[in-house]
């Protein structure tokens, strides 16, 4: 059965058909959506969420966590062969040039493991930990990110991640060696229409008469490795039935079969060398035994899978602060202007005090996730989702800065200044290449708002009838009690601390003032959360401005206590860092004291009020005087279901010659 005849008329906004699960939802509706997909439980510990709610529980995070000496051992040996094969064999900036991989990189690749590098062993992977395999892909992006978000798409959100965490024994003995051995996986989700809103997910997963199978339509969009993948996840929605569940599914599909056209490969400002599809399916087979997980389990696996998946984004935003600091410290030690090396100048000097100190603080995030993940005692879905909403932002920023210091020649490609016979730094490159990591994997403001709502979630638990207002009054009294019961005993821990102790954390040495500072912050952000929920109730999911900084506060918090922690474990070794932990706290806390202010202190309900007449066209005269976008095509495209009209762009690596 096709989505035509499972479909009602086109939707409004000409985004195409919609299936008429799908259908035309509320806002209320895609947020039970949503909901439903979230996990619910916390039966691991989580330095993030204790955080949030005043409570610092250093004890999970100190002492810094040790990797295993022996896949230390072998990880770096692993590394130190894909360093030598990047420096000898990648050309990184022939990628940026051609927009193209070559065939022989991804050959190496494959030879070298990296295809398989969070594969088990047993299905012939290397089994990298999330941390060596981080560093991986920090390397590689350091010769060309686009590089690193191939191997990062195939198999933090592609197909390997899901079948290790949800897939049966069969799905992986019949997939993963293929993958571990250098076949590319891609994620299929966003449609046209349906972005970080999957509630209104049109692409469908009929059930074949004899229940064999399935039957793919529908089109997707931005599918990063999609014009190169041989398996794909797709994640579809299977109408609900009698005795059957129905709903967001997600798919292992094989991307050579019939139905499946590759109709466009998608150009961007930055990761030119990327293979980004829009592809159509069309009544496309899927046997029942290439359901992941079960119907309906769909989102749910794609955010489970995201927890540990988000690691490798600010991998790559970490790789690029080391090669910022690099190319910003040589060059303000060699350039000369008015009489001193411009590193000298206060201007220039505060940049590159803000690029080292946020590199260092970037990192210890991003390793101390890392290795919390690799424990699997902890959950990290606080964790992850802080680095990479922290690392997006600011690696952009130290991008931002590299340019200033460099100044006209941070605007200037490197072929440009090669041919001047200056060194190619493509600074201009890496800002360029950066920008997607606030959008990628969860854009910064659909992060802000996925955080804040783990963060709430233990006043939701417990008074979240009492502001609901579906609940009857049997569960508002219900919520009542338990919220009584809840906030007599905890509203108390937020009043006193061992943050205002003086000789607190005092092992910690010169750090010691910052660890103080971040338990008197976590309480005062837990007390802001709690008496704004009170003031608003309801209506506070709709203050996204506020929930942002209150996550932002969250994110230097944890920032904050990893650097301590991890330059006091590395003190004998690199007494330097405890220096580089001591300048990041300071900057952090300047920023933590601005948001503070900024919750109470804002123009938010002024600039929401503005916004409503700007869209309203109140300010359009303003747009007068300028030549604007040709209005005659759609913001979004328009499809229409059925066979594809287009020549096929799909890529096929050949065999090693």
């Amino acid at each position: 059965m096709t989505t035509t005849q499972n479909s009602r008329p086109e939707s409004p906004d000409g985004a195409g058909p919609l299936p008429t699960e799908a259908g035309q939802v509320s806002e209320k509706e895609a947020r039970q959506v949503a909901e439903a997909a979230r996990e619910s439980a916390w039966d691991r510990p989580s330095f993030g969420k204790e955080l949030f709610l005043g409570r610092f529980r250093l004890d999970l995070i100190d002492p810094w966590p040790r990797p295993d000496p022996a896949e230390v051992a072998r990880a770096d040996e692993f590394l130190g062969a894909l360093r030598a094969y990047l420096t000898s064999e990648v050309d990184g900036e022939a990628i940026e040039r051609d927009a193209r991989i070559p065939d022989e990189v991804f050959h190496g690749l494959a030879g070298l493991g990296t295809f398989g590098m969070k594969i088990d062993r047993r299905h012939g992977g290397l089994g990298l930990s999330n941390l060596h395999y981080c560093r991986a892909l920090m390397l590689v992006g350091s010769v060309n990110p686009a590089v690193s978000a191939l191997l990062s798409a195939h198999q933090s959100i592609g197909v390997p991640q899901p079948l290790k965490m949800f897939g049966t024994p069969e799905q992986k003995e019949r997939f993963l060696p293929r993958l571990a051995a250098g076949e590319v996986s891609a994620f299929l989700l966003t449609e046209p229409d349906v972005g970080s809103d999957p509630a209104r997910l049109a692409t469908t997963a009929e059930p074949t008469a004899d229940g064999t199978g399935y039957r793919l339509n529908g089109v997707k969009l931005w599918a990063t490795n999609g014009t190169l993948a041989t398996l794909l996840v797709v994640m579809a929605r299977v109408p609900a039935s009698e005795g059957r569940r129905g709903g967001i599914t997600a798919f292992v599909v094989e991307g050579d079969s019939d139905g499946i056209t590759v109709e466009r490969r998608n150009s961007f400002v930055g990761l030119r060398g990327l293979e980004n599809s829009l592809t159509r399916f069309h009544d496309v087979f899927v046997p029942e035994e290439n359901v992941i997980g079960g119907e309906g389990k769909g989102l749910k696996i794609a955010l489970t899978t995201l927890n540990t998946g988000r690691l490798s984004l600010p991998a790559m935003c970490v790789g690029a602060g080391k090669w910022a600091l690099n190319v910003a410290r040589e060059w303000a030690a060699d350039r000369v202007q008015w009489g001193r090396p411009v590193g000298e100048h206060e201007a220039v000097a505060k940049k590159l005090s803000f690029i080292a100190a946020t590199t260092y603080g970037m990192e210890s995030m991003l390793d101390l996730s890392c290795m919390l993940a690799d424990d699997d005692r902890n959950d990290i879905r606080i964790e992850a989702a802080l680095v990479k909403l922290y690392a997006s932002e600011m690696a952009w920023r130290i991008a931002d800065e590299l340019i200033q210091i460099r100044g006209g020649r941070g605007y200037e490609t490197a072929d440009s200044l090669a041919a001047r016979g200056e060194r190619p730094a493509a600074v201009e490159q890496l800002l360029r290449d950066l920008r997607i990591n606030r959008i990628f994997e969860g854009s910064t403001e659909i992060m802000h708002l996925l955080i804040a709502r783990e963060a709430v979630d233990a006043h939701l638990s417990v008074a979240g009838d009492i502001i609901d207002p579906d609940a009857g009054l049997g569960r508002k009294a219900r919520a009542g009690a338990r919220a009584g019961a809840f906030y007599a005993k905890w509203l108390p821990t937020l009043a006193v601390g061992k943050g205002q102790t003086p000789g607190a954390y005092q092992e910690f040495g010169p750090l010691a003032g910052h660890l103080r500072h971040v338990e008197r912050a976590s309480r005062k952000l837990a007390r802001s959360t709690f008496y704004a929920m009170s003031r608003w109730q309801g209506k506070m999911e709709r203050k996204q401005a506020f929930l942002g900084r209150v996550v932002d506060i969250g994110a230097e918090l944890f920032a904050m206590s990893a650097v301590c922690v991890r330059a006091y474990a590395e003190r004998d070794d690199h007494p330097e860092n405890v220096e580089l932990a001591d300048l990041f706290c300071r900057q952090a806390r300047l920023r933590v004291d601005e948001l503070f202010t900024g919750l109470w202190s804002n123009t938010d309900s002024v600039d929401v009020a503005a916004a409503k007449r700007i869209v309203a066209g109140r300010y359009a005269s303003l747009e007068d005087g300028v030549v604007t976008p040709p209005a005659d095509l759609p913001w979004v495209a328009r499809w229409e279901p059925g066979p594809s009209t287009e020549q096929d762009v799909r890529r096929r690596i050949p065999p090693a010659g």
